[in-house]
């Protein structure tokens, strides 16, 4: 993917890096990402655009998204790096292929964390 997709889709999220999140705030968004399905596959063709795209979006109206990344170990932490840093979210879990991330959305929070 070239640099200019990734900018394209970073200045369409213009989120900022917030504070990290309590132990009880992370353990309380891992029981409620327990139940949840995937939203968002990367699979062959890696982090494209549309799935930077998709991100932002979900991450938006759900604020804690599950997504299944279908690579090696090696890969798999590659595209976690990425995702976390283009789209501003916190990584939550990782377990296997699936990335659990949450990103708080300051005009229509979803989830109210324990301090």
């Amino acid at each position: 993917m070239s640099d200019k997709a990734v900018n394209k889709s970073t200045n369409k999220s213009n989120h900022k890096a917030t504070r990290p999140l309590s132990k009880n705030a992370q353990k309380y968004l891992r029981g409620i990402a327990h139940d949840t399905k995937p939203v968002v596959t990367v699979a062959d063709k890696g982090i494209t655009e549309n799935i930077l795209i998709e991100l932002a979006i979900c991450l938006d109206q759900h604020e804690l998204v599950k997504v299944k990344l279908r690579a090696d170990r090696e890969t798999r932490q590659q595209h976690t790096d990425k995702i976390i840093a283009v789209t501003g979210a916190q990584k939550i879990q990782s377990v296997g292929q699936n990335l659990t991330i949450y990103r708080a959305n300051p005009k229509k929070p979803v989830y109210e964390l324990p301090k």
